[in-house]
């Protein structure tokens, strides 16, 4: 289970990963996310998937922007946010 609390004990939201400013920015919606966990659970999941750069995940709007270093696969995206228990429902428009 993937938790937001880091090995050292410390919590964060994991709302963000890395800097990236270059890249290929994508918004797609999510539905199932409620807390600060969904948030951390998504970023991890979606970090993990080849080329993404960084990961903003906002709960409340049930968006999820990826920049990328080129136009990420919405099938291994969908496939990474599925395996967090969560559902990408499509792009953001």
């Amino acid at each position: 289970m993937s938790s937001c609390c880091t090995t050292d004990g410390s919590c964060h939201s994991g709302t963000t990963t890395g800097t990236a400013t270059d890249g290929i920015r994508t918004v797609y919606t999510v539905s199932g996310m409620t807390c600060s966990h969904c948030e951390a659970a998504v970023t991890e999941a979606v970090s993990a998937v080849d080329g993404v750069l960084s990961v903003d995940v906002d709960v409340d709007a049930g968006r999820v922007t990826v920049i990328a270093t080129e136009n990420p696969d919405d099938a291994l995206i969908a496939k990474a946010v599925d395996e967090a228990g969560y559902e990408l429902t499509g792009r953001a428009s």
